[in-house]
């Protein structure tokens, strides 16, 4: 039986932290505390004052549901790869699955069920110069304009990713540029999601689901929601129970991820999350589940840089508890398992 939202204690729930201290420079140090903290705490945090442009946000929310709704056949066009590796494209619902997770970021082991399905489709896009990844658009005349909005917005989220990795630098006491240095290829991912209505049924199907529990893999994520939301955190405190993260007006979320995790030597958290159903609707044909949209932005490091742990995040008394590696070794491997 899936766990129901718990009641968030104070040292559990997601923080809401104003960003434009940090952009106006009147207290870009406590602005980072805060940051930093609450991904100590709950691997979470809500940013407003963001600097990104609520109008251009509302405007990809709307070349995403331009997008979903084409027929599946003109959205089959730009089919997302056999390869797990390359993700770019468009997959349709249930092409992908999510490696179900434990509290502890443990890949579900035998004894645990099945990994399900998603009943979601989504679209993903990364620099357009990324040779070894490149793009996959469609023809010429379909949904023009399309390729223009998604890149100008992939670039706008890095901007806002180059910011969010500063202010971590400046809150584990390093210089602001550390991250940033780590992360210069921009080998990020944009992709648009959408979980289309369908009956309430078919989500009792225990091979189904909306989206599981599962961590990120790479760095960071931002995270834009509608106002649909139904997104949850799992209570680092009490393993199975779930805390929601709802919409807030004018906000973004970030959240830490597994790289960033072990990069920090276990002290950022990267927490399993998931999306919940939300009510169902009652209709002339029964019971359905409404659609819902979001938009995560997901930050990698350079996949070719190897990594230690950050200094300062180990000690004689907190040794390493991990080997160096590189981002792009560890998130293949993470990838690939999501397309077998």
């Amino acid at each position: 039986m899936t766990a129901a939202p718990t009641t968030p204690t104070a040292s559990t729930t997601v923080k809401t932290v104003d960003f434009a201290p940090f952009l106006d420079g009147s207290d870009r140090q406590g602005v980072a505390d805060a940051i930093l903290e609450s991904f100590k705490s709950i691997g979470f945090v809500y940013l407003t004052n963001h600097g990104l442009p609520q109008d251009k946000i509302a405007s990809m929310f709307k070349w995403s549901k331009q997008l979903f709704a084409l027929p599946m056949e003109i959205k089959q066009l730009a089919p997302h790869p056999e390869s797990g590796a390359h993700h770019r494209g468009y997959s349709a619902p249930g092409r992908e699955k999510v490696q179900k997770r434990t509290h502890a970021g443990n890949d579900t082991t035998e004894e645990r069920p099945e990994v399900q399905r998603d009943i979601k489709e989504n679209f993903e896009v990364g620099r357009e110069d990324y040779e070894e990844m490149p793009n996959i658009w469609y023809p010429d005349g379909i949904l023009p304009g399309f390729k223009e909005a998604c890149l100008d917005f992939y670039w706008t989220c890095n901007e806002m990713e180059k910011g969010i990795l500063k202010a971590l630098a400046l809150g584990f006491n390093l210089p602001e540029d550390y991250f940033a240095a780590f992360h210069s290829n921009s080998e990020n991912q944009l992709r648009l999601l959408h979980y289309p209505s369908i009956p309430a049924s078919v989500l009792e199907d225990k091979e189904a689901s909306r989206i599981p529990s599962h961590s990120d893999y790479g760095s960071i994520t931002i995270l834009f929601q509608d106002d649909v939301g139904g997104l949850e955190v799992e209570d680092p405190n009490s393993p199975g129970n779930y805390i929601p993260v709802p919409p807030v007006p004018g906000s973004i979320v970030v959240n830490a991820a597994d790289f960033l995790m072990r990069w920090s030597n276990d002290t950022i958290k990267s927490t399993v999350h998931r999306v919940r159903t939300p009510p169902y609707i009652e209709t002339d044909s029964g019971k359905m589940i409404p659609s819902r949209y979001s938009i995560p932005y997901f930050c990698g490091a350079d996949s070719s840089v190897v990594v230690d742990c950050i200094p300062g995040t180990w000690s004689a008394d907190r040794p390493k508890r991990y080997s160096p590696t590189s981002a792009g070794e560890y998130i293949t491997s993470r990838l690939v398992a999501n397309y077998k």
